[in-house]
């Protein structure tokens, strides 16, 4: 079990290199997005780019994101923390306000103290800056950050400005992220993004995934979604062509990652597998194996931890985020080691089937200030358990997913069924969600209420629980009040 597990790091050095060279790490972050790349099977995605990264690379298959929202997200990635233990539940931007407690040490901050230069580049979306600092934001011309191109120039100027120091670069592109107005994924064609070349998709001959119902709205939409993720593909192939003209191919880590999955109903949000099974590839510029695939239960609370195990830092003590003998309230004494609640799985990207990576954890609170619906899931092999702490209410919608032509035509034709699932079972769930996700992939038989699954189903509900209580989670009192 992950619980508070404090990382065995080597020690701090002023420049993080050893006998192999520097350790450089650069973190890309798609916007919403699934396995919708040629190198995960799809075979309707054009992502050339990422497929021949992919090939140099460990693709891991079995790797979740904590929480399917942008903003909650992209704090646990930088904290290695659920955003229940740091406060940050949801969106920051906005009347939503969600941040991060000031005492959390941050991905950015702890490599910045031990001597390395940080940038920012594209989507941020969480708070407060102070907390997630970074030593340089280069945003300029990229155009909401989906004009990922210039994005890869920003970055490939910021890299070459010094070789002195190790870098850490956080490069997250809005694509393929919804958009709005009556383009929902703010495809252009023309000068709109320059040095982005437009490729358009056929709504006819996309492939519906069978979370989805196939409709022409979403066909059109998915044409659409699929033209934004090639923009981003463009992009990032500038990217990696930038490391290689800096001469830092071979000595910087590079993960590939998006923060939720595909921002449709039945993904972003839910704690269902296409919200949160997504893409991870990495590449560890001295390892021996290359184009492997790893089934480790991975998620986004290990990413921190994995990043700082591999460039050798070890964190410097800081404010610790709560205590348990003041009730949760923040902590002002003395500064100790930092600990994180994800694990390092630095030491098994070469392996296909590594030992001790067959449970996980993840908290949903929010997406929306609007949108209170807490989910806990636990993983345990092939088991998945969701725990809908306010099953009572109808699932709440996003409000980009609720006006998407996607949703709209659902209620504009009184759809029975939402892909496999009926409507009415994905807006009313019950308490308990007990999937065999190798049976059924698609999460439409719950074993909750199965007899022969007793057993199990109390079994995790007890881990679950635990979990929670270890990690300071406000809402492990739900077992108790309701």
């Amino acid at each position: 079990m992950r619980i508070l597990a404090a990382l065995a790091l080597l020690p701090v050095a002023t420049f993080a290199q050893d006998a192999k060279g520097p350790r450089n790490v650069v973190v890309v972050v798609a916007d919403d997005m699934g396995f919708q790349a040629g190198c995960y099977g799809d075979t309707v995605a054009r992502t050339p780019n990422l497929d021949a990264f992919a090939a140099q690379a460990t693709r891991f298959t079995r790797a979740h994101c904590t929480t399917a929202s942008c903003s909650a997200s992209r704090s646990v990635i930088l904290t290695g923390l659920y955003n229940h233990a740091t406060g940050h539940y949801g969106h920051a931007h906005g009347y939503n306000h969600f941040s991060t407690y000031e005492s959390v040490p941050t991905l950015p901050v702890m490599l910045s103290e031990v001597g390395y230069r940080t940038c920012s580049i594209g989507k941020y979306h969480v708070a407060p800056e102070i907390v997630y600092h970074f030593d340089e934001y280069r945003n300029e011309g990229i155009q909401g950050s989906r004009n990922s191109v210039r994005m890869a120039r920003n970055a490939k100027e910021w890299i070459a400005e010094s070789d002195d120091q190790p870098f850490f670069l956080y490069w997250c592109s809005t694509d393929p992220h919804r958009g709005g107005g009556p383009d929902n994924f703010a495809n252009f064609d023309g000068e709109k993004y320059p040095g982005v070349k437009p490729v358009h998709f056929d709504p006819k001959a996309m492939t519906v995934p069978s979370w989805l119902p196939d409709t022409p709205a979403v066909r059109d939409e998915l044409a659409a979604y699929y033209q934004a993720i090639n923009r981003l593909d463009q992009g990032f192939g500038e990217l990696l062509k930038a490391l290689e003209e800096t001469g830092h191919a071979d000595d910087t880590l590079v993960l590939f990652l998006a923060d939720n999955g595909p921002p449709f109903p039945g993904a972003k949000t839910t704690s269902y597998e296409p919200g949160m099974n997504l893409p991870l590839i990495v590449r560890d510029p001295y390892a021996s194996k290359k184009g492997i695939t790893c089934d480790a239960l991975v998620c986004w609370a290990d990413l921190t931890p994995t990043i700082l195990d591999w460039c050798g830092v070890t964190p410097k003590p800081h404010v610790p985020i709560r205590t348990t003998e003041n009730d949760g309230e923040l902590d002002a004494g003395p500064k100790r080691p930092v600990t994180f609640q994800g694990k390092s799985f630095a030491g098994v990207i070469e392996q296909d089937h590594p030992e001790g990576f067959d449970k996980l954890f993840t908290s949903h609170t929010f997406h929306e200030i609007t949108m209170y619906y807490p989910m806990r899931v636990h993983f345990d092999g092939d088991y998945k358990l969701i725990f809908n702490i306010a099953h009572q209410l109808p699932y709440p919608f996003a409000s980009d997913l609720f006006d998407s032509p996607t949703w709209q035509d659902v209620l504009k034709h009184d759809r029975l069924y939402y892909g496999k699932r009926r409507t009415e079972d994905y807006l009313q769930r019950p308490r308990f969600e007990l999937f065999n996700l190798k049976n059924d992939p698609d999460e439409l038989t719950n074993l909750a209420d199965d007899p022969q699954h007793k057993g199990r189903l109390e079994a995790m509900q007890k881990t679950l629980q635990a979990w929670q209580k270890e990690t300071g989670d406000p809402w492990e009192l739900k077992w108790r009040y309701e």
